[in-house]
């Protein structure tokens, strides 16, 4: 029997407990009674290592991250030491419209490592939220990271654009186009150029990798890096230029080591209270909007005895 603890499920993940492993992250998601507590636990922890992959909707970010999972296990570690045996993959999936949950796309992409006892997959819903991320995972990456995950993939839902939100959740993040998206890329190139650590044009077998390349180097040229984004080409369905990906994040990650990851990570945090900090607002927001004293604010709207920055600031006072 599976305990319902957060602290005793905490153990038994570490041990190696799938079961309590997806319990866990069934607490950060649904925030539920047990959400503050698994979040206490995990984040006492370190945090794994996290690949970032976002891009349009069609670039092939499931095949991709598939294929990096093969790299990873294979390769074990960043610098040959050893400090991984095992791969954590949030997929980040449009939510039902019937049932809020994930519709399970990425997953079913990744069927050859879903027996493989050194992969865990979970897809988790983004809920409405339109970044493309659930306000979860930052949550379900530190509960990977007390189940003792040393590297973690996340990779984001297509909406139509290329995501920022991604940033806020990866050491490293990927942006995966491909050929012939130069108006795309043109017409999101703040985004991009503030998003990506990895371009990767991926189905490099199709005519227009050349200007594909032309114009990320372009949009690079107006930036300004102290790291400057690597550009690597793949071809997901058959595995080439994997390696090439996987040696550019481990290029990225030196960089980050060598004197940037403290900053990075500080970031990432700042992010991280921010959206806690947002989400806690809106739950305040609309818990005033079902009191008494809300109708009173509004029934003064109505009257013209008042104004709506006058309105809030009574009912914040109050509140």
């Amino acid at each position: 029997m599976i305990p319902r603890d957060p602290e005793q499920l905490v153990a038994l993940a570490r041990e190696g407990s799938r079961t309590a492993l997806a319990r866990l992250l069934t607490y950060v998601e649904s925030s539920g009674p047990s959400h503050g507590a698994t979040a206490a636990l995990a984040y006492a922890r370190p945090a794994p290592y996290v690949v970032g992959l976002t891009g349009a909707p069609g670039a092939g970010k499931s095949t991709l991250t598939d294929r990096l999972i093969s790299v990873a296990l294979a390769r074990g570690s960043f610098d040959g030491e050893g400090e991984f045996d095992q791969v954590g993959v949030l997929c980040i999936d449009p939510s039902s419209p019937f049932s809020g949950g994930a519709i399970l796309g990425d997953r079913i992409r990744m069927q050859d490592h879903a027996t493989n006892d050194h992969v865990f997959i979970r897809s988790m819903a983004t809920r409405g939220h339109l970044g493309g991320l659930s306000l979860a995972v930052p949550d379900a990456i530190r509960v990977l990271g007390a189940a003792n995950f040393r590297f973690a993939m996340v990779e984001t839902v297509g909406v139509g654009q290329m995501e920022v939100d991604i940033a806020s959740a990866a050491d490293t993040t990927v942006v995966v186009t491909n050929p012939g998206w130069g108006d795309a890329m043109q017409a999101s190139k703040a985004g991009l150029l503030e998003v990506a650590d990895i371009f990767v044009i991926n189905k490099a077998d199709r005519p227009g990798v050349k200007e594909t390349r032309r114009d990320l180097e372009q949009m690079l040229e107006l930036g300004h890096h102290e790291w400057r984004p690597l550009i690597v080409e793949t071809v997901a369905s058959t595995g080439e230029g994997s390696e090439g990906l996987w040696e550019a994040i481990v290029q990225h990650r030196s960089y980050l080591e060598d004197g940037h990851i403290n900053e990075h990570r500080r970031t990432r945090m700042r992010r991280e209270l921010d959206k806690v900090l947002s989400a806690m607002l809106r739950s305040r927001v609309a818990e005033l909007a079902r009191g008494e004293a809300y109708e009173r604010q509004v029934d003064s709207l109505l009257a013209g005895t008042t104004d709506p920055y006058r309105a809030a600031e009574v009912l914040l006072s109050e509140g």
